[in-house]
């Protein structure tokens, strides 16, 4: 009994006396990666053992053979524990990276649904509140010549279709989110979608006289779904006239490249800030500086984005010499 807890004692002080610095040595490291903290904490766990066996070995007078089957055997455990703990060091490591990301994804999507809150609360308060003050204007006869009712009429409407448009926007990018959009893929000419799109954005271009340009002919035909590629290039043209000034083109094109159809908005715009670039497909996101905040609810391009993912497609932006260009690639037909 006595040699046995003599060997006990020694063993724990020969333990102790790794056990006590690796401590140390861990606390200073706690900072760093989690793979050289698992790393460090099975060399002093194997460390310690091997001093308190030698110790213990040393005491118990343990033949030299005997005491080198030992070594052998604290190696091997030693080598077969550091491997081990390589393996699940970066195991941990690449699942601590994957659990900040999902946190940090997880904030920026909450980030974005307060910010979306906040801009369809705004851009319904205000026609909504337009919509009030004249209407009641009207039941109180507050106006009754014909000309001023008539006006009061067409901006209730002009409201109503904007608000229209924005509820259209929420129910498609809900629809993106949640996974429930189902397109029917097909062979769609770029060139009519485009053209269509176009011959739908003139009046609103000649309003803020801005120039549309695109070209007649050299489009692809994609794979795809026409009416969502309609939306597209609607909100992709809506977007570049919203923030192109008066006198300033949009001009779309398009093309073949390495396999896959492409299309390009380009607008005079004057370019978007170099911090905002990453951003500018966020929901809700308008920008503050060169892109003018204002109109639309911030969906626009998020929706594009979307549905040019659910193409299999991608969509990108660059500045370009004196604005930035949007460009969306889709797979051919």
């Amino acid at each position: 009994m006595r040699e046995l807890a003599l060997t006990f004692l020694i063993a724990l002080g020969g333990s102790l006396a790794v056990a006590v610095p690796g401590a140390l040595l861990l606390r200073r490291l706690r900072r760093r990666s989690v793979t050289v903290c698992v790393l460090s904490l099975l060399v002093i766990a194997v460390l310690a053992v091997l001093v308190g066996v030698v110790g213990a070995a040393q005491a118990m007078f343990i033949a030299y053979h005997d005491l080198e089957v030992l070594f052998v055997i604290v190696t091997v455990a030693g080598a077969v524990s550091l491997t081990m703990g390589l393996w699940l060091g970066r195991r941990l490591a690449a699942d601590a990276v994957w659990a900040s990301q999902v946190r940090e994804q997880e904030r920026r999507l909450e980030r974005s649904r307060q910010e979306l809150v906040a801009w369809v609360s705004h851009d319904l308060r205000t026609p909504l509140a337009g919509i009030r003050a004249m209407a009641e204007a009207l039941e109180d006869r507050v106006v009754d010549d014909p000309a001023t009712v008539a006006d009061y009429h067409r901006r209730i409407r002009a409201e109503v279709d904007g608000m229209a448009r924005l509820v259209d926007d929420l129910f498609e990018l809900s629809r993106i989110n949640a996974g429930a959009l189902r397109l029917s893929l097909d062979a769609v000419s770029l060139g009519d979608v485009v053209s269509d799109a176009v011959a739908s954005a003139v009046p609103v271009a000649q309003a803020r006289r801005v120039a549309l340009e695109a070209p007649d002919g050299g489009w692809p035909t994609v794979r795809g779904s026409e009416r969502e590629l309609s939306r597209v290039v609607a909100n992709l043209l809506r977007n570049a006239i919203r923030h192109t000034p008066a006198d300033g083109t949009v001009r779309v094109t398009g093309g073949l490249d390495d396999g896959a159809g492409w299309l390009a908005v380009t607008d005079t715009c004057g370019g978007i800030p170099a911090a905002d670039l990453p951003r500018v497909f966020e929901v809700a996101f308008r920008g503050e500086t060169a892109r003018t905040p204002g109109g639309g609810g911030g969906l626009g391009l998020a929706i594009v984005r979307g549905l040019v993912s659910a193409h299999h497609g991608d969509v990108t932006v660059a500045n370009v010499n004196g604005g930035c260009r949007f460009t969306v690639r889709l797979p051919v037909a």
